[in-house]
C-alpha cells in the first residue's frame, strides 16, 4: 500500500507510504487519486488531509521509475494535482521533513498548507538539468513572489519551512505547526476549521488563481538571465527556469503551464540533462556492491589510526576529525609529526578565517587528534590507514608491524594508488581484514574514495569501508585489484596519448587548452605539474621493467631529467612564478620537444582540437571497456563516477562511458580504428576492446 487512507472523525487522512522518501511512483499516484475519490464520495467526510508517512512528506519523483514507462503512466503528477484542485472538499497538505520537487508541487495543488518546523522545501530539478515540470515555475511565484521563487528554482537548494513561513506576504503556508510531532493534530484542526468555513459552498482557494506580477519585469528578468548565463554557461536548464518563471508573470495560468511542460520535455532530451540524471543514479548505484547485501553488518568504527603525517595522511585525518571520529596519527620522527600537525592546523585556521568554520568546532576537532611515534598506541583503533611512500617494500614493513600490534577484527587499509593490494594483504596473517582506501589529493577536499577489494577482503570489511565513506562524506567506488585500479589505470592511457600528441606536433598548452575547452578542469600537462611529474616518472620506470612492450613518449622522462617536476620545483611542463600557480608556457620545454622530434626524425604536423579531445577521451573509454571486461569495475557508471569526482571530467558530459554512449559507440569505435592507422601512435591499444565491439554489434550502450 503506497498511499494509506484513514478516517479521523470527519476528516480523511491520505498518507503517502513509499519509503524512503515517499517518491511519487505510479502506485502512489493512483493511491492519492483513489483516496480523493473515496473521500469525496463519503458524505461523512468533510475535509481531507494529505501527508507523508515516515521520514518525508515527499521527495518528488520516484527515481526507481526514471526512464521507465511507469513514469509517464496516468495519472501523471499533473493529473494528481488537478484532482486535488478539483476536490469538492477542502484538501490540507500537512508538510514535514522533506517536500522537494514533485512533493512541493503536489502540496501547491492543495487548497491549504500547514508545515512542520525544520521541513526542507525545494524545487531541485535544475540539478538534474531540468525545470520543475508539474507547475512549480507557475505556482511557486504566486505564493512566494517572483524573486524569491526564481532564486529557489535556479539554485535548487532546500530552504527551511520556518524561513519561508516568516517571509512577508507569503502564501505558501497557511500555518506552521508548533512542533513536528503536533503536525497531524494541528492539520486535522485546520481541516475541520476550513470545512466549516466552506460549508456554505463558497469556492475553495487555488494557488493558480493568485495574481503573479513583477513591478519591473523586463529589467528584472534580463538581469536574472545575465547572472544565470555567466554562472551556468554549460547547462541550459537555469536559463530555462528564468524563461518559465517569466511566463508565469506574462501569460494566463494554463498557457504558462503549457510553456513549462514543453520546456521540461525538451530539456529531458538534452545531453546535459541525460548526463546529470545519469550521475544522480550512478552515485547512488556506486554504493551497491553486487554480492554485499544489506544483510552484511559493518564493523563498528569508533577510532582511526593513520600512519604517515604528510600531506596525504593529514588530509585523510581531517575527514575523520570533521566527522567527530578520534584519530591517532603515527610518524617515525617528531619533526615529521610536528610538520603534519602544523599543516592540519593551517588548513583549519584558513577555514576559520574565511568564516567557514567556527572556532569552537575547530577546537573540538583538534581535541580529537592525538599523535604518536609508537605503533603500540594504535593497537586498539578499529581502522588503520597507511599513507606512506608508494613503495612495496615500505608498505611491507608497515603491514607486518600492523599485523603484530593491531587487535583482532581491526580493518587494515592501504592508501596505495597503484600497488597490488593482494600482495600487501599477504604481508599479514589476516588478509580478510585488508582493503585499499585510495583517497585523492587533497584528501580533505576531493570527494572520491576508491575502495580496492582484494581477493580475500571480507564482505563485512567492504560493508564497513562503504559505511565509513558515507560518514566522512566521500563518494566510494569499489575497484578490483589491478595496476592503477580504475582511475589511474585509465589515466595512464590518457597520459600516453598526451605524450604522443607532443611528438607528432602539438604543444603542452595546445593539448591542455583543447581538453579544458571540452570541459576538463585541467589538461594533462597542468595536471602533471600539480601532482608532480616525478610520480609518473617513478611509475614509468617500473613499467619499463614489467611491461617492456608498452610504448611511451620519452618527452616526460626528458622533462624529469631536466629536474622539472612541476609546481613544487617552480618548473614543469610550464614555468611558475614563486607563490603563484599560473602556468606560463616554457621556451625550454618547447625546445626540448623540438629536439626530441628531430632526434626521432619526426616532421611535426598541425593537429586539430577535435583530434586531441577524441584521442584523450576515447583512450579513457577503451581502457574503461577493458576494465569492465576484467571485472575491475562492476558497472560502467562506476567508472563515470570515478572520473567525475576524482579526475575533473566535465559534469555536463556525464563521465567518459556516458559520453561515449551519447556520441554513439559505433562512432567511437570507428575513430579508434582511424587512430590505429597512425604510425606514430600505438596501433595495438586502439583496437576497440572486445566489449566495445560487442556493444556496437548489438546496438547497445555501456550504461544501457
Amino acid at each position: 500500500m503506497t498511499a494509506e487512507y484513514k478516517l479521523h472523525g470527519n476528516v480523511a487522512v491520505i498518507s503517502l507510504n513509499n519509503p524512503p522518501v515517499n517518491g511519487l511512483g505510479f502506485e502512489t499516484r493512483v493511491g492519492i487519486v483513489n483516496g480523493l475519490e473515496k473521500a469525496n464520495a463519503d458524505p461523512a467526510v468533510k475535509a481531507i488531509v494529505l501527508t507523508g508517512a515516515g521520514k518525508a512528506f515527499s521527495g518528488g519523483a520516484d527515481i526507481r521509475e526514471f526512464n521507465s514507462p511507469k513514469a509517464m503512466q496516468e495519472p501523471i503528477l499533473l493529473s494528481v494535482i488537478r484532482a486535488l484542485e478539483n476536490s469538492l472538499k477542502p484538501v490540507v497538505a500537512a508538510v514535514h521533513s522533506v517536500a522537494m520537487g514533485g512533493g512541493l508541487e503536489l502540496a501547491l495543488g492543495a487548497h491549504y498548507r500547514i508545515a512542520a518546523p525544520g521541513a526542507k522545501i525545494a524545487l531541485p530539478e535544475v540539478k538534474l538539468g531540468l525545470i520543475p515540470g508539474a507547475g512549480g515555475t507557475q505556482r511557486l511565484p504566486r505564493v512566494l513572489g517572483v524573486e524569491t521563487a526564481l532564486n529557489m528554482i535556479v539554485k535548487g537548494d532546500p530552504v527551511n519551512s520556518e524561513v519561508l513561513a516568516g517571509l512577508p506576504g507569503q502564501k505558501l503556508f497557511d500555518q506552521l505547526s508548533t512542533t513536528a510531532e503536533s503536525l497531524l493534530d494541528e492539520a486535522l484542526a485546520l481541516a475541520e476549521k476550513v470545512a466549516a468555513e466552506h460549508a456554505n459552498g463558497s469556492p475553495l482557494p487555488l494557488v493558480r488563481n493568485l495574481p503573479c506580477k513583477h513591478p519591473n519585469g523586463d529589467a528584472y528578468f534580463q538581469f536574472a538571465r545575465n547572472m544565470v548565463n555567466g554562472m551556468a554557461k554549460n547547462f541550459p536548464a537555469p536559463a530555462k527556469c528564468v524563461d518559465s518563471v517569466e511566463a508565469s508573470t506574462k501569460r494566463k495560468f494554463e498557457d504558462g503551464m503549457a510553456f513549462e511542460r514543453e520546456t521540461f520535455m525538451n530539456l529531458m532530451l538534452t545531453p546535459e540533462c541525460k548526463a546529470l540524471r545519469h550521475i544522480f543514479q550512478a552515485e547512488r548505484a556506486a554504493s551497491k556492491i553486487p554480492d554485499v547485501g544489506s544483510d552484511i553488518a559493518p564493523r563498528e568504527i569508533k577510532s582511526v589510526g593513520i600512519i604517515g603525517a604528510g600531506t596525504m595522511g593529514g588530509g585523510i585525518g581531517m575527514n575523520f576529525l570533521n566527522a567527530g571520529i578520534p584519530v591517532i596519527m603515527l610518524e617515525m620522527k617528531q619533526e615529521a609529526l610536528d610538520r603534519g600537525l602544523a599543516i592540519i592546523r593551517k588548513n583549519y585556521e584558513a577555514q576559520v578565517k574565511k568564516g567557514k568554520l567556527k572556532q569552537d568546532k575547530y577546537d573540538q576537532r583538534m581535541a580529537l587528534l592525538t599523535t604518536t611515534l609508537n605503533y603500540d598506541d594504535l593497537k586498539n583503533t578499529d581502522l588503520v590507514i597507511e599513507a606512506v611512500f608508494e613503495d612495496l617494500g615500505v608498505k611491507e614493513a608497515v603491514f607486518k608491524k600492523l599485523d603484530e600490534v593491531m587487535k583482532p577484527g581491526a580493518v587494515l587499509a592501504s592508501n596505495t594508488s597503484t600497488l597490488d593490494v593482494d600482495k600487501i594483504a599477504a604481508f599479514t596473517k589476516r588478509p580478510q581484514d585488508v582493503v585499499g582506501m585510495h583517497f585523492f589529493s587533497p584528501a580533505n577536499v576531493m570527494k572520491l574514495l576508491e575502495v580496492v577489494r582484494g581477493a580475500k577482503t571480507a564482505k563485512d570489511v567492504l560493508a564497513t569501508v562503504m559505511a565509513v565513506a558515507k560518514k566522512i562524506k566521500k563518494t566510494a567506488v569499489v575497484s578490483g585489484v589491478c595496476d592503477g585500479f580504475i582511475g589511474n589505470r585509465m589515466i595512464e592511457q590518457y597520459s600516453r596519448q598526451a605524450g604522443f600528441l607532443l611528438e607528432e606536433g602539438a604543444t603542452p598548452q595546445q593539448v591542455d587548452k583543447a581538453i579544458e575547452k571540452f570541459g576538463f578542469a585541467m589538461g594533462p600537462f597542468r595536471m602533471g605539474d600539480m601532482a608532480g611529474n616525478d610520480i609518473g616518472w617513478a611509475i614509468r620506470k617500473r613499467r619499463y621493467q614489467e611491461t617492456p612492450d608498452m610504448k611511451y613518449s620519452k618527452t616526460a622522462d626528458l622533462l624529469c631529467e631536466m629536474g622539472r617536476y612541476g609546481q613544487k620545483t617552480g618548473a614543469g611542463w610550464y614555468d611558475y612564478v614563486p607563490g603563484k600557480r599560473d602556468a606560463i608556457p616554457s621556451s625550454a620545454v618547447n625546445e626540448m620537444i623540438e629536439k626530441h622530434r628531430k632526434d626521432l626524425g619526426i616532421t611535426p604536423r598541425k593537429i586539430g582540437d577535435e583530434e586531441i579531445v577524441q584521442r584523450l577521451v576515447y583512450s579513457l573509454v577503451n581502457e574503461g571497456a577493458h576494465i569492465l571486461e576484467d571485472g575491475i569495475a562492476s558497472k560502467a557508471s562506476d567508472i563515470d563516477v570515478v572520473y567525475l569526482t576524482g579526475y575533473g571530467f566535465p559534469i555536463w558530459r556525464g563521465g567518459p562511458m556516458q559520453y561515449a554512449d551519447q556520441t554513439g559507440l559505433f562512432n567511437v569505435a570507428e575513430s579508434m580504428k582511424r587512430f590505429a592507422r597512425n604510425p606514430m601512435d600505438d596501433a595495438s591499444f586502439w583496437q576497440p576492446a572486445p566489449l566495445l565491439q560487442k556493444l556496437v554489434k548489438e546496438g547497445k550502450t555501456f550504461n544501457g
